[in-house]
């Protein structure tokens, strides 16, 4: 009997947890008679109503909360809400506070309804028993290999308040590293855009006006006007076949990148080479390499699992294929900076340093420091790459629009001839 009744009190908060919250919105009036009303989660309707009068309030409307029109409400989750996460969850931690309290004070204050809900479901699941790697295994997309794997040997050490801190950074350092890449290419991308939008209206829009006054002044028009005008015709008569293989160009490509390795791993050798971006791509690839490999080591994770677990963390395929090998060399007796020299990718001072820190039993001391220079090699790339970008903008800008204006005014001075 005394096993029964063990067993039946272990398996109420499994029961209870397998119990969906559900978002109701309420109004009511407190004992002053002063009107209120809020949002708050509950099993159900009966037990809001019960909690809202224990604090004094008689409601008088309780429902739940409509679903959005237009599919799930709130926004994406991105990764740097996954930092903002980890940054909460290391110093909550660190300042004492249980796992499962930390996590519904950080649900809780979300805004997005769909991280409140994964954040919910995480600590319905410790609630129930699970740890923190096992709850957050149920959202790959967000928590990826690397983070639960990071998470699962800070569990095993004893240390995941730690852990915690260290992805934090990890995650932050990261995001700045993309968010600066990204920030420097939208403003040329954008800036093309907008000029190949201004040269298509003044093709469909603005000049068949002029060919029609050319036209019937019988004016013999030079050879760049009437190449504009050729141009013109095209896109007046076949813009729908133009925008139909640029869409359709665009998906096609993108889909091919997400389908086809090859194809990826292509994109991403010619990436490399291009001049001054590809300097910029291959520093922020051994950048993350080297922080990611510190961080796993540092939180205790072997060395041969570490490598195959940051493959995927350089962001480059072509780096990616170059860890792995790295791997297996190592697997097999290699130190680490030989079995970077053999695949050479990585400069001769990663090497060294990654070297010196084998050594001195330091590894991820040097990575960390190589992750550093790295990335502020990024950083500086980035900010004279801004710099350089600025007059190439002006000169596309001044072909594409300028080029066009000079075109249809060429013919004036013979117009000009014809009329006298």
């Amino acid at each position: 009997m005394a096993v029964t009744r063990s067993a039946a009190r272990k398996s109420v908060p499994v029961a209870r947890s397998t119990r969906q919250l559900v978002m109701f919105v309420w109004e009511g009036t407190d004992k002053r008679g002063t009107k209120m009303k809020g949002e708050q989660e509950a099993r159900n309707a009966n037990m809001l109503r019960a909690e809202l009068r224990s604090k004094g309030i008689t409601p008088t409307v309780l429902k739940p909360k409509p679903k959005p029109l237009f599919g799930a409400a709130g926004k994406p989750i991105k990764p740097a809400d996954i930092a903002f996460f980890s940054r909460q969850m290391a110093t909550m931690m660190k300042s004492g506070v249980p796992i499962v309290t930390s996590l519904e004070i950080i649900g809780e204050g979300h805004k997005n309804p769909r991280m409140k809900k994964m954040i919910g479901a995480i600590r319905t699941d410790i609630e129930g028993g699970s740890s923190l790697s096992e709850a957050i295994s149920k959202f790959p997309v967000q928590f990826d290999e690397l983070y639960r794997n990071l998470v699962r040997a800070g569990e095993g050490a004893g240390v995941l308040e730690t852990v915690l801190d260290t992805i934090a950074n990890y995650k932050e350092s990261t995001e700045a590293l993309k968010g600066k890449i990204k920030k420097a290419m939208f403003y040329p991308a954008m800036t093309v855009a907008v000029a190949l939008i201004v040269s298509a209206i003044l093709l469909i829009f603005v000049v068949p006006s002029f060919e029609t006054v050319f036209r019937d002044f019988g004016a013999d028009l030079p050879a760049f006007t009437k190449m504009i005008i050729a141009a013109s015709n095209f896109a007046t008569s076949y813009w729908w076949l133009a925008a139909i293989v640029l869409v359709g160009g665009g998906i096609a490509t993108v889909m091919a990148f997400k389908r086809s390795a090859a194809f990826q791993h292509l994109v991403d050798r010619v990436i490399l080479k291009v001049p001054v971006i590809g300097q910029i791509m291959h520093n922020s690839a051994i950048a993350r390499f080297s922080r990611t490999l510190a961080v796993t080591f540092k939180a205790g994770v072997p060395l041969v699992e570490a490598l195959d677990t940051i493959s995927g963390a350089t962001g480059n395929t072509v780096y990616e294929k170059a860890v792995l090998r790295i791997r297996d060399d190592v697997s097999v007796g290699y130190p680490v900076n030989m079995a970077m020299k053999q695949v050479n990718l990585f400069p001769h001072m990663v090497i060294q340093m990654t070297a010196i820190g084998e050594e001195a039993g330091a590894l991820d001391t040097m990575l960390f420091k190589v992750a550093e220079y790295y990335e502020q090699e990024v950083n500086n790339a980035v900010d004279a790459l801004s710099s350089l970008i600025e007059p190439a903008i002006m000169v596309i800008l001044g072909v594409l629009v300028g080029g066009m204006v000079i075109g249809m005014y060429l013919p004036i001075f013979k117009l000009g001839a014809v009329v006298g």
